[in-house]
């Protein structure tokens, strides 16, 4: 592999790793207020997310890199304040996160790539659940015709070094 190519499989690696400590964060919330009905899925999808952040720390080793840490908050793209918002907030994580992998199959190869291929339909199957309905392109915001997932890790974003860690709208 050659350098350059290592060097962009990184980045992607790491914008994986970012989006992934997003959607840890962002599901933290999400259990907090979504209703006892979906609260399993919710847990599921944060542990499902975890697994995804731990693995993507060892491959950022594995290439060389020091891996992207999570912030000690995030800014969120609405406020949260009920089970529709959380639900809601579900399923824009999902669509971020698979916009992110989608870059990550772009910039791969071999059981890299098939493993971002993996999150990626992971993501979009949550994305579907959370929602209720699909979209035409999971992780491709230019193909979907939305805001169905882009190149940035999340809506979801670091918030200021002087801000609090409470989620803020």
């Amino acid at each position: 592999m050659s350098d350059e190519t290592r060097d962009a499989e990184l980045k992607a690696v790491q914008a994986a790793l970012a989006a992934e400590h997003a959607a840890v964060y962002g599901y933290g919330v999400v259990g907090g207020r979504i209703g006892t009905d979906r609260r399993t899925e919710a847990q599921s999808a944060y542990d499902a997310h975890r697994a995804r952040r731990d693995a993507l720390v060892r491959e950022v080793r594995d290439l060389g890199g020091e891996p992207v840490a999570s912030s000690a908050g995030y800014a969120l793209p609405f406020p949260v304040a009920d089970p529709a918002a959380a639900v809601r907030l579900a399923a824009e994580m999902e669509d971020r996160v698979a916009g992110v992998y989608a870059d990550l199959v772009r910039s791969a190869s071999g059981a890299r790539r098939a493993s971002a291929a993996g999150a990626l339909r992971e993501a979009a199957v949550r994305a579907v659940r959370w929602r209720g309905e699909s979209v035409a392109f999971p992780g491709l915001a230019e193909r979907a015709g939305g805001n169905a997932g882009t190149a940035t890790p999340s809506d979801i974003a670091p918030a200021a070094a002087s801000a609090s860690a409470t989620p803020t709208a």
